[in-house]
């Protein structure tokens, strides 16, 4: 997946996000660059840097979703901060370092995903042994004469248990295995304290308190996911994981910074804007730069972290930003507000659009949702209406205009069981025209 074109970027984007061209080709772009970058002689590379991106546009176009889309294409780590977070250090906010533990959290996660797909086989291996050990003992007496053949006709009955058991014909037979209790986490430090704690202190106590184990009677079906589990934790190298984690996410690791907007300002009337927001632009700075981070797992470089900004930056502009930081993010791509059109393409287009995720809960019921053209027309004029006439909330506000529209569905669908509701231009105007008339939306919609 790390070689696509920004071409075939683009077109995977297009499967999930409506318009918005500007932004897929900027994120394509970088995310090429990571693979030009790679095949850099080690001289040049060094001196090569990701092109962060600011993305500017109204909430609800699509600015975190083509972010999020476009880490989970490549399969990159991805952390999503809000940059208001950081506002007011030492009172209620967070180090502006934890986005990078949190990015690191993240590769740990895709890391060992990766890595139990692969143990997985030889996990389900060693956990077929163990079950029909339990399914089978082996017996215990005294040595004999016919000695080998007992054996052999131990083995014999065992391999007959291994057919059976790979058939699933010994699915709700019970068997009694001893399972470790786990301890209840103990909270030792406040959630700022222990950001800056590099020693992972709950594996610590975990490790020392003795382990205690308790008899529990399980069906084999259940007793292999449990024995599944702590075969493939018993396969897993902690350090190899961790390592290859820091790596991912010092090469390809995605970091977006929601709310850029509330973070900056210009001077006004000779006085600076608030200290916090300045600050948060300062501690900001040498992450974005590429500096070292310590986590609980290892040291951390920035330096080809991808950074992608996003804010509405109605009454700031990204110019309000401090001069060093605007400088590390050259890339600027404007999303644009979106039409009626664009709703209605919203509905129907993503290959997950929530049309398509409607019918399929309803479906969980026995009805069957049904909608046609004129209604989803009506659908998409409603939503850009209120958009236009109270607070715009982009693509946000199908959800909340679907929602009402089907409540009573909603409701009632278990007694629906078998019907078909078709929602055409009519019941959606039956619903919806007495809300949208309504002086005070906020109380049905908001």
């Amino acid at each position: 997946m790390h070689e696509l074109t920004p071409r075939q970027i683009v077109e995977k984007l297009d499967a999930h996000i409506v318009g918005q061209n500007d932004a897929k080709r900027a994120v394509a772009v970088a995310l090429r660059n990571r693979w030009r970058w790679k095949q850099l002689p080690e001289d040049i590379r060094r001196e090569v840097t990701p092109k962060n991106i600011i993305m500017i546009g109204p909430t609800g176009v699509g600015k975190t979703e083509i972010t999020r889309r476009l880490a989970f294409l490549t399969g990159a780590p991805f952390a999503k901060v809000e940059a208001t977070k950081y506002t007011e250090v030492g009172y209620v906010g967070r180090d502006v370092e934890s986005m990078v533990r949190d990015l690191v959290e993240a590769a740990i996660r895709l890391v060992k995903a990766t890595q139990r797909e692969a143990m997985l086989p030889r996990a389900e291996q060693k956990v077929e042994e163990r079950l029909l050990d339990l399914l089978l003992p082996q017996p215990d007496r005294a040595p004999s004469p016919d000695e080998d053949d007992d054996e052999a006709r131990h083995v014999r009955t065992r391999e007959k248990f291994r057919d059976m058991l790979r058939a699933g014909g010994l699915e709700d037979r019970k068997v009694e295995l001893r399972v470790d209790q786990r301890h209840v986490p103990v909270q030792i430090f406040s959630n700022m304290g222990m950001e800056q704690m590099d020693i992972d202190f709950q594996n610590m106590f975990e490790k020392l308190m003795p382990k205690q184990q308790q008899k529990r009677e399980l069906t084999v079906a259940d007793a292999r996911k449990l024995l599944i589990e702590q075969e493939v934790e018993g396969l897993l190298d902690r350090d190899a994981i961790h390592q290859e984690a820091i790596e991912l996410a010092e090469q390809q690791g995605i970091i977006f910074l929601d709310e850029m907007d509330k973070i900056c300002g210009a001077e006004e009337g000779g006085k600076s804007v608030d200290v916090s927001r300045q600050g948060v632009q300062r501690d900001l700075l040498p992450i974005v730069e590429g500096t070292t981070v310590q986590t609980r797992y290892g040291n951390v470089k920035t330096d080809h972290v991808l950074f992608i900004a996003a804010g509405a930056f109605h009454r700031a502009r990204p110019a309000d930003l401090m001069p060093e930081l605007q400088g590390r993010f050259p890339i600027r791509v404007e999303l644009q507000p979106l039409t009626r059109d664009d709703f209605l393409r919203i509905l129907t287009e993503p290959t997950s659009s929530i049309t398509r995720q409607y019918t399929a809960m309803l479906a969980a019921d026995g009805v069957e949702l049904a909608f046609t053209e004129d209604g989803l027309a009506a659908i998409a004029d409603i939503a850009w209406q209120v958009n236009q006439t109270t607070q715009n909330i982009g693509a946000r506000r199908l959800h909340t205009i679907l929602e009402r529209l089907l409540e009573e569905v909603s409701f009632e669908g278990p007694d629906l069981k078998g019907q078909k509701i078709q929602i055409d231009s009519d019941y959606v105007h039956q619903r919806l025209d007495s809300v949208v008339q309504t002086e005070d939306l906020s109380k049905f919609i908001l």
